[in-house]
């Protein structure tokens, strides 16, 4: 591949992704804020950038995986963002669960430099991401998102399109997380039922995962619930909080009551306040069964 890509945010999620495009033969930047997590890279063929905007500087493609909208906005904007590195017509690839008015305000930005933003969150946890397994919510303009289809069919299994808006494509992955979470939840309140009137909770989980509900988070999260296996965190709880707060602020935009979020959100909430925050954020369920009077060890 002649193209090079700047990739901003080696997490957990970063960097078995941008270890995937040095597989595909793409030329690949470095930056992360902690830059000893970039320099390991450097074996493997990646330069190593001291900046965001070094890191773009000369790159057709910049990709972003960090945390929030906070930290999107630090790496992107100012006089070391991407942004002012990145050259017109080229294309910020935006990966990250952040609110959809930021990525509109994102968008509005990189128009007025004569560049293009694309919302493209993902579906899957860091394995997903090792295997090219992710699942691509893609928004932005028609000619971005043909020009990043092959990066980023380097990165995902399946890229589904949400139009123009650069918006849609985070609405699209916070509606996901939020069902994922309206599962996780159920799948609690009835082992804690099950668990009260003497079953075994894996017992009840393997019955449900193979017969009525034989889909991924059913079975994956419920294992992991059943069991109570929250280590290691491919999600960490402190992210479900924020995403779940970012779910209630778009529907507060659009006028859309979601109660359910509000429940799952002061589930979340309940067990960042007992000191569970880099637990995974299948850890919302120990709330029901301590609500049910059944101890858990801290």
């Amino acid at each position: 591949m002649s193209e090079t890509i700047a990739f901003i945010g080696l997490g957990a999620m970063g960097r078995p992704m941008a270890e995937n495009l040095l597989r595909a033969g793409y030329s690949v930047r470095l930056y992360n804020r902690t830059s000893l997590r970039a320099a390991s890279l450097s074996d493997a063929g990646a330069v190593v950038a001291p900046t965001p905007r070094q890191a773009a500087a000369g790159a057709a493609f910049a990709i972003t995986m960090v945390s929030d909208d906070n930290a999107l906005r630090a790496v992107t904007l100012g006089d070391d963002g991407l942004l002012a590195g990145l050259g017109a017509g080229c294309t910020h690839i935006s990966m990250s669960t952040i609110a959809p008015a930021t990525a509109r305000a994102l968008a509005a930005a990189h128009d007025a430099r004569g560049a293009h933003y694309l919302a493209a969150p993902v579906f899957g946890r860091p394995e997903a991401a090792a295997a090219r397994a992710l699942i691509v919510c893609l928004s932005g303009s028609v000619e971005a998102r043909e020009r990043a289809e092959p990066v980023l069919q380097a990165l995902g299994r399946r890229v589904e399109s949400y139009g123009d808006d650069p918006g849609a494509a985070n609405v699209v992955k916070l509606v996901g997380n939020f069902l994922i979470a309206a599962a996780m939840e159920s799948v609690a309140e009835a082992l804690a039922l099950c668990e009260k009137a003497g079953l075994a909770r894996r017992d009840v989980v393997d019955l449900f995962g193979t017969t009525l509900f034989d889909c991924p988070i059913y079975k994956n999260y419920g294992a992991a619930i059943a069991e109570e296996q929250f280590e290691p965190a491919g999600f960490r709880l402190a992210l479900g909080l924020k995403d779940m707060q970012l779910v209630l602020s778009a529907g507060r935009e659009e006028l859309v009551p979601m109660p359910l979020a509000s429940l799952l959100r002061d589930r979340l909430l309940a067990q960042m306040a007992r000191g569970r925050e880099a637990l995974d954020w299948s850890a919302l369920a120990l709330g029901a069964a301590e609500d049910a009077g059944l101890a858990r060890a801290e």
